[in-house]
């Protein structure tokens, strides 16, 4: 097999993988009224869908990769559309009425700068090392703080309220496909595999099999 075909091949599974958490985000949260993804690890994501997909098709034109951005993207913003809905629940507390429109002011303000700062950051990232190296390096930092993060919901939460083992487990394969792409074969601004991607790749598996294991042995 040839390896540009083995290349698309990890693209497509890692896009597929994605597009199955995001769907899942979506549905898992309206069902349990509450919202799938750890919100900051959410709020980069969806810098990172938005800018990446602006500037790849403006680099790139229409790709593999670009058309997953784009898809990935929309359905941020249907996960996005769940934590405003159903996460003030889990900011803070609330006892009397007057607390309640305080408490849910709060929640929206520090929501808000939660994006604005991710936005900041994804574009420091672009700037700093450009779009191909810039959406590699910002990708697998972020989706390692996801797999912490994860962890931590799934424990602060005390059940499996809005997680599932699909989210989990194609978010792990998800994550793992394009590790091997960017951090071993090399592709994109990374022709020769980058050892930063593949490093945080690595720990992106750890914690995201741990998660796993944590979440099948939660009723």
């Amino acid at each position: 097999m040839k390896l540009d075909t083995i290349k698309l091949i990890l693209t497509v599974i890692s896009g597929i993988c994605w597009t199955v958490v995001y769907i899942e985000g979506i549905r898992i949260g309206f069902r349990d009224k509450s919202y799938a993804i750890p919100f900051y690890a959410l709020a980069l994501n969806f810098a990172w869908e938005m800018l990446h997909t602006i500037f790849g098709f403006r680099t790139n034109g229409v790709s593999v990769q670009n058309i997953f951005n784009a898809v990935w993207f929309t359905f941020d913003i249907g996960i996005l559309f769940t934590y405003f809905k159903y996460g003030r629940k889990y900011f803070g507390s609330r006892t009397t009425n007057a607390e309640s429109i305080d408490n849910s002011a709060a929640f929206i303000a520090w929501s808000v700068l939660g994006l604005v700062t991710a936005l900041a950051i994804e574009y420091a990232f672009i700037r700093e090392f450009g779009v191909a190296v810039g959406a590699g390096y910002s990708a697998f930092l972020q989706n390692l703080l996801m797999s912490v993060l994860f962890i931590a919901m799934l424990a602060r939460r005390g059940s499996r309220e809005g997680q599932s083992l699909s989210i989990a487990i194609n978010k792990w394969i998800g994550t793992l496909a394009p590790t091997i792409l960017y951090g071993v074969l090399g592709e994109g601004g990374f022709p020769r595999g980058s050892f930063l991607i593949l490093v945080s790749g690595i720990f992106c598996s750890v914690f995201d099999l741990i998660y796993i294991r944590m979440l099948a042995r939660m009723r």
